[in-house]
């Protein structure tokens, strides 16, 4: 049987395991822009596909005068990775130094915070 976790644990592990998208772009394009590049990719490798095939089909029925990277295998050319989230706590460490930085916020108070926020985290993170 799970063990419950107590408010400080769950915290914690909000901090290390929670993401938050610090591209700089608006929450709503990556929703929408993330499949489209997926897609995109996804298109491009298809269509490099369907044209070695048309060039194999052009060799006739002995292929063995054909490209060699068209008979073997796929060719890796529509690639797109999205770039990793950062975690929570890096994110709300951020915010309270440019809070301090830019003095929406008294410095001492920030570091109080960012103290509290660092508490959190195992020594490894901090």
């Amino acid at each position: 049987m799970r063990q419950r976790r107590s408010p400080q644990e769950k915290k914690r592990l909000s901090y290390l395991k929670d993401r938050r998208n610090d591209y700089g772009e608006n929450q709503q394009s990556s929703r929408r822009n993330i499949p489209r590049n997926r897609r995109a990719a996804h298109h491009e490798l298809r269509r490099a596909e369907s044209l070695a095939l048309q060039r194999l089909r052009s060799y006739g029925p002995t292929a063995d005068d054909a490209d060699p990277r068209i008979r073997f295998g796929r060719r890796r050319t529509g690639r797109w990775r999205k770039s990793p989230d950062a975690t929570l706590a890096i994110v709300v460490a951020y915010r309270l130094e440019r809070r301090a930085r830019l003095g929406i916020d008294r410095p001492e108070r920030s570091r109080e915070r960012l103290d509290r926020v660092r508490r959190h985290l195992p020594p490894s993170a901090r």
